[in-house]
């Protein structure tokens, strides 16, 4: 594959992954201001498409660290280096 060709996913994954960043940020003031949040189903799905921005957000604002259901932003971060691993010599060779 030409290596032109695999700017486009990489940009992409990182605009998703600054996208669930700012998501979770806004969810976390927006918490703290005591008005309408982000549902939790919304937020989680935004972290499948981009967890490691999710994750870092939630690290940095300690947002939604005592959910249950969010310990699924680790796993889809495991879950998007291990597909990455699995397709990078389809990819790179």
């Amino acid at each position: 594959m030409n290596f032109s060709l695999l700017h486009i996913p990489v940009i992409l994954y990182a605009v998703l992954n600054i996208l669930a960043f700012i998501v979770f940020t806004h969810d976390k003031f927006r918490a703290k201001m005591k008005v309408g949040r982000s549902p939790e189903e919304s937020l989680l799905l935004i972290a499948v498409l981009g967890p490691l921005g999710a994750l870092i957000a939630m690290a940095v604002f300690r947002h939604k660290t005592r959910h249950m259901k969010f310990i699924l932003v680790p796993v889809f971060l495991i879950l998007h280096l291990l597909l990455f691993f699995w397709l990078w010599p389809h990819i790179a060779g």
